[in-house]
């Protein structure tokens, strides 16, 4: 196979990106500087050989532990619990969360064979352990799968005492009653807080 067509073949292995995206990307790179080449593919091996997983919280890191467990300043008595890496990245940029994670690395999805064992629930029971996490805030998504790896956790924390927190969900900001389903206008009504 010729590389053009080997290089669009594993280009279209990424996610969202199809045929022609994939060729566009294809000829971008034949196209652009040797150095832009050689510095995608360096970036590409960088990624592979130096990230690795925090032995604390288990996101992806460079350094062990991560920058956020190191963290001085960071509330130690509190631990968001997300998915996956990037939905911490998406809790911590807002700054307004200023505790610990712990990143589960995906949720029990019976149907796809996952349960307890294959996600990272096991580690996080061992973090509250030393008593000191006062509060965990559940932030998996509001699917199916979240609300069950929430509600399994939830019941996982029961004998250690610690409060459990679900993160609140409903209307968006910006968004229409009108055009708004059921099951999330339920979900905003029972997330109601004081004004």
């Amino acid at each position: 196979m010729e590389p053009i067509a080997r290089l669009v073949q594993v280009l279209t292995k990424l996610p969202g990106i199809g045929e022609k995206t994939a060729s566009r990307l294809a000829f971008h790179i034949l196209g652009a500087p040797e150095e832009y080449a050689r510095g995608l593919a360096q970036a590409i091996r960088d990624v592979k050989e130096k990230i690795r997983l925090c032995s604390v919280c288990l996101n992806i890191t460079e350094t062990d532990p991560c920058r956020i467990c190191r963290d001085p300043s960071r509330d130690d008595d509190i631990l968001c619990v997300v998915e996956e890496p990037n939905d911490l990245y998406v809790i911590d940029k807002t700054g307004i969360f200023q505790g610990k994670y712990h990143v589960l690395h995906g949720v029990i999805s019976p149907l796809e064979g996952i349960g307890p064992d294959e996600i990272h629930i096991a580690e996080l029971l061992d973090r509250l352990k030393d008593g000191k996490v006062k509060e965990i805030i559940l932030a998996t998504n509001p699917v199916v799968e979240g609300d069950a790896t929430a509600l399994y956790i939830k019941e996982q924390v029961k004998p250690f005492g610690v409060k459990v927190t679900r993160i609140a969900r409903g209307i968006p900001v910006g968004g229409d009653l009108e055009y708004t389903d059921g099951a999330t206008v339920i979900d905003a009504l029972r997330g109601r807080h004081d004004l």
